[in-house]
């Protein structure tokens, strides 16, 4: 336990003018008040204090703070007052310690409810002065280090749940590097001990294998290099911590042995000049590694932090991360806004000039707010602009990035019920699944079990669980459907051409292209990167074919053919649109509808009607035709959109009295939009979600005969 006086020495060896009497009376104080309680580990309680104001000290924090970390359980612990409080030690420190016992109030009360307005008022307690969260982190960084006193499992991991969600969070928020990383550190430990276990594990092999030989190398490496060149420079390397390494094996779905940068190294110099001298050396002397450069010394983050990183494969083909930034930078980097809130500046003056531009714009919104509930609207939660926290409807609380949707929020929870998710409510309230997520919103997902990922959510999710579980539904989706789609073209080919596409036949091809099985053939074909024509030369090398591909094929020409049961049209049936076929939008084709396809190389097949004016543009690419065919079952319940332009009559009520038809013939409007407009009539182009062309018939035929309605055309293109 840190001892009076050495506190005092700790703090005046960077603040000689520090009021030495002030915290000679807290010290005293605070021993004397907590008494003989004890914490968990069985130590005197006094020594949690005691503890958090060493921490601060190391950030060598103004008097005010240390005074205020050895009295923040005070208030809330023992009898002391607010009022004993500033009459001791001042209206300055009282309000700090005012502010800290607040946050603990809250955090008591989320403990148990999670709810989005406890949160709320967390930032606003917090708000008023950011030295208040400075002891409360440093308070949570020493309760963390003692954890595993606690001899409750259950609430040692919800203590360290909320620390990775709330606390981390916080300090990186602010710049605090080194706190951000050792809670994430320490909760890791209780959250996932198996996986840190294995982490660990392995980098003892690493080191066993020469990893600390290495890492020594390649500083005294980048060391004579910058020596060579008369640059002095403070070279360090390290291991990315075990979370570090864990959450990147999780956000890019990779083995430990597929990560090729676990060591980072940083290089400090004397200043911004030299800092863009030595990436030049860096980047001339070994290879750089594409996409890996980040200049956040021309642009610092939002926290204040800079410094200039780069990833090279370095001395012995070995890829490594690297750091440049000089002292005052790295000052930043590892101490965030204490770096700024130091015992040489007063408050009013770092606050006015510090970097931390989103804290000024939180304390002026808040002395200018007139409610709480104006200072959220406003603010937009400003401390969270990076990341949101939204909660299941049990309260429990989910981080996500900025522009989150309820499907990212789906996959957060578990990837199951993101595969599943059908819809969502957000505080209550149904909404689409593209909406973005706000602070403190309640999200409830609605599932389904016949539900699988839409491939439309990929253009609107944000995070990279989500993303990559899509993608991957996608690939395997695309696969199946490709290798379905290009097994239908063949056997219709081969049936025109009078062969049998027997299975000697395919394992011929196979053969000869070099393909690894059947189903990458098919695949192939389904792609369009390698037409049926190819497959069956390669078949049948000399072959006369009785098939057209010399011009584009018979049946775009023919309108009128019906379509019979022994056509070699190929079945577009049990595919799934926009993954190998696609509906084109410039013609909406309709299950009913004679269609045609085009195949485009590597995405597969798009679909038009027949008499689509698009399809002249292919009229001397042959080989890229298909006949396609819906065989669509007369039970089968999809939607489909059809697109008709109308012509009414401009007339109070005439738009009510269309969206009437469509709604009595089972229809849906999907989209309208006005073309043309005079005093007299209005020109709509109205896209319809129907079953098929049977279906889109009888509506536009009920639309034709309502007095409003002058015309109802299909639009073909």
């Amino acid at each position: 336990m840190i001892r009076q006086y050495e506190l005092v020495e700790r703090v005046r060896a960077y603040d000689k003018d520090a009021d030495e009497a002030l915290l000679n009376r807290a010290y005293v104080f605070s021993m004397r008040a907590h008494g003989s309680q004890t914490r968990a580990s069985g130590d005197p309680y006094f020594s949690h204090p005691l503890e958090v104001a060493g921490i601060l000290t190391d950030m060598q924090l103004d008097c005010a703070t240390i005074v205020t970390a050895l009295l923040h359980d005070t208030i809330e612990d023992t009898i002391a007052t607010y009022e004993e409080i500033e009459e001791l030690f001042g209206v300055d420190v009282a309000r700090l310690v005012d502010g800290v016992t607040k946050l603990s109030r809250i955090e008591m009360v989320s403990e148990v409810s999670r709810q989005a307005e406890n949160f709320r008022k967390f930032l606003l307690a917090m708000s008023s002065d950011i030295r208040v969260l400075l002891v409360k982190l440093a308070d949570r960084l020493h309760n963390m280090r003692t954890l595993h006193y606690i001899k409750t499992p259950e609430k040692r991991r919800r203590i360290a749940l909320e620390t990775m969600e709330i606390y981390a969070p916080l300090a990186a928020r602010i710049g605090m590097h080194e706190i951000k990383e050792e809670l994430e550190e320490l909760s890791f430990q209780h959250l996932f001990p198996e996986a840190r276990a294995s982490i660990m594990a392995r980098l003892d092999f690493l080191h066993g294998e020469g990893g600390e030989g290495l890492r020594q190398r390649i500083m005294n490496h980048i060391t004579t290099l910058l020596q060579d060149f008369g640059i002095a420079a403070q070279v360090t390397g390290r291991e990315k911590t075990p979370y570090s390494i864990w959450r990147k094996m999780q956000n890019n779905n990779v083995a430990f042995e597929q990560l090729s940068d676990i060591m980072a190294f940083r290089v400090i110099v004397d200043s911004e000049e030299t800092c863009y001298r030595v990436l030049g050396l860096v980047h001339g002397h070994w290879q750089a590694v594409p996409g890996t450069f980040d200049d956040y010394i021309s642009t610092p983050k939002r926290n204040g932090y800079q410094s200039l990183h780069t990833a090279v494969m370095g001395p012995e083909r070995q890829r490594i991360e690297v750091q440049i930034r000089t002292e005052e930078m790295h000052r930043v980097a590892e101490l965030g806004v204490a770096a700024h809130w130091s015992y040489k500046q007063n408050v009013e003056s770092t606050v006015d000039g510090m970097q931390y531009k989103w804290i000024q714009e939180l304390l002026e919104i808040l002395d200018h707010a007139s409610s709480p509930e104006e200072f959220l609207e406003n603010t937009k939660l400003a401390m969270f602009q990076d990341q949101v926290f939204c909660f299941t409807p049990k309260g429990e609380l989910i981080a996500l990035p900025r522009g989150a949707t309820p499907v990212d929020f789906a996959y957060a929870v578990h990837s199951q019920i993101g595969d599943t998710c059908v819809g969502a409510k957000v505080n209550g309230k149904p909404v689409p699944l593209r909406s973005e997520l706000h602070n403190g919103d309640q999200v409830e997902i609605l599932r389904s079990k016949a539900q699988t990922p839409n491939p439309r959510w990929e253009s609107f999710v944000n995070t990279g669980k989500a993303r990559s579980a899509i993608r991957r539904h996608i690939r395997q989706q695309q696969r199946k459907e490709y290798m379905e789609l290009g097994r239908e073209i063949l056997e219709r080919a081969f049936e025109k051409e009078d062969r049998d596409l027997t299975s000697k036949a395919i394992q011929e091809a196979v053969t000869r292209l070099k393909l690894q099985d059947t189903a990458d053939l098919y695949m192939q074909v389904g792609q369009g990167t390698m037409s049926e024509r190819q497959v069956f030369e390669i078949v049948f090398p000399g072959a006369k074919l009785k098939g057209d591909y010399a011009k584009p094929l018979p049946f775009a020409r023919d309108k009128t053919r019906d379509r019979k049961a022994g056509d070699h049209a190929v079945p577009i049936k049990g595919l799934t649109p926009g993954v190998a076929v696609h509906l084109s939008e410039c013609c909406h084709p309709l299950p009913g509808d004679r269609i045609v396809g085009v195949m485009l190389p590597g995405k597969g097949v798009m679909v038009h009607t027949i008499d689509c004016e698009a399809l002249e543009a292919f009229m001397e690419m042959p080989e890229r035709w298909v006949d396609l065919s819906w065989y669509k079952d007369e039970d089968q319940a999809e939607s489909y959109v059809g697109r008709v332009e109308i012509l009414i009559s401009n007339e109070i009520g005439a738009l009510a009295k269309i969206a009437e038809v469509v709604a009595r013939d089972h229809g849906n409007i999907n989209n309208l939009r006005i073309t043309d407009r005079d005093p007299e009539f209005f020109r709509l182009v109205v896209d319809l979600e129907v079953h098929d062309v049977k279906h889109l018939t009888n509506i536009v035929a009920a639309l034709r005969a309502n007095p409003v309605v002058n015309t109802v055309e299909r639009v073909r293109g």
